[in-house]
């Protein structure tokens, strides 16, 4: 059998246009590291799990 797949999968925002995404990540490296974050991964990780500590961040 083939695979079946909905024709609007493919016409995701972040397939047509990955810029935006990437350009949000920077702006949130950035961010992070305007407040002092040494270690990202560490960071991305505390915000994963407590959003309130990314909001706590200067400059949002």
């Amino acid at each position: 059998m083939g695979s079946r797949c909905n024709p609007a999968e493919d016409a995701s925002r972040i397939r047509v246009n990955p810029g935006i995404m990437a350009r949000l990540r920077s702006q949130a490296l950035n961010i992070a590291r305007a407040n002092g974050v040494d270690n990202i991964a560490q960071a991305l990780w505390n915000g994963a799990l407590d959003p309130v500590v990314t909001l706590s961040y200067r400059g949002l």
